[in-house]
């Protein structure tokens, strides 16, 4: 097995783990019948937060949910937006978590975003030059795209915090506008649980690839 497969593997494998756990769970929660639509549990979570002005609106795809801090709106899938169900109303509610966070200015929040573009830039950019810098043995150029890696690293390391801390909202929300019952709350929080592994999957991978080359570039630099 070659030294990339032992570094990515493990996170590989913990993704594959993550990503079934959460397409059982979430069709688990989608059968479980709920009091409101999502969009209505999201209305009603950040009205409580005095987020009037944040509007909710519906967009295609499945999983797609997403709060847009620029244009200060809460996009809804479908099953999101109109589903009556605890998969929609806890999806729903975490993406209006973050809509709290960018109100409230949480701290990891706001770094987050100033870390996006960076993130952006290296994930687009950071292969080709550690394979260009190494192909014409210019190792300051490769350490460029280490660093391109490293950027998508501190991004998702960045993130991890935020993902849970939306979860955490969302599911403390729920409870208090009397959305779940008790017996509905381990649904949703094992929905939520499972978002949340994808995400430290998705943190360990990119701090295994950062690693992995950063290691290959300076034992190349090394043998110069």
């Amino acid at each position: 097995m070659s030294p990339y497969f032992l570094f990515v593997l493990p996170p590989m494998l913990l993704a594959m783990y993550a990503q079934g756990a959460l397409k059982s769970r979430y069709a688990k929660a989608c059968k479980v019948p709920s009091s409101v639509s999502g969009a209505a549990a999201a209305r009603a979570i950040l009205d409580s937060a005095g987020l009037q002005n944040i509007a909710i609106e519906r967009i295609a795809g499945e999983l797609t949910d997403h709060y847009d801090p620029r244009s200060k709106v809460l996009r809804l899938s479908e099953n999101s937006y109109n589903g009556r169900n605890l998969a929609a109303i806890g999806v729903a509610a975490h993406e209006a978590g973050h809509a709290i966070q960018d109100a409230k200015r949480y701290k990891l929040m706001v770094i987050r975003q100033i870390a996006v573009p960076l993130a952006s830039f290296g994930g687009n950019s950071a292969l080709a030059l550690i394979a260009i810098g190494l192909a014409i043995n210019v190792m300051q150029l490769a350490m460029l795209g280490v660093l391109g890696f490293g950027m998508v690293a501190l991004f998702q390391i960045i993130n991890l915090p935020v993902e849970y801390d939306a979860s955490a909202r969302a599911k403390k929300q729920l409870a208090e506008l009397g959305f779940l019952s008790p017996d509905q709350k381990p649904i949703v929080r094992s929905m939520l649980g499972a978002a949340a592994l994808t995400y430290v999957a998705g943190t360990l991978s990119a701090i295994s690839q950062f690693l992995y080359f950063l290691l290959a570039v300076m034992g190349r630099s090394g043998r110069r």
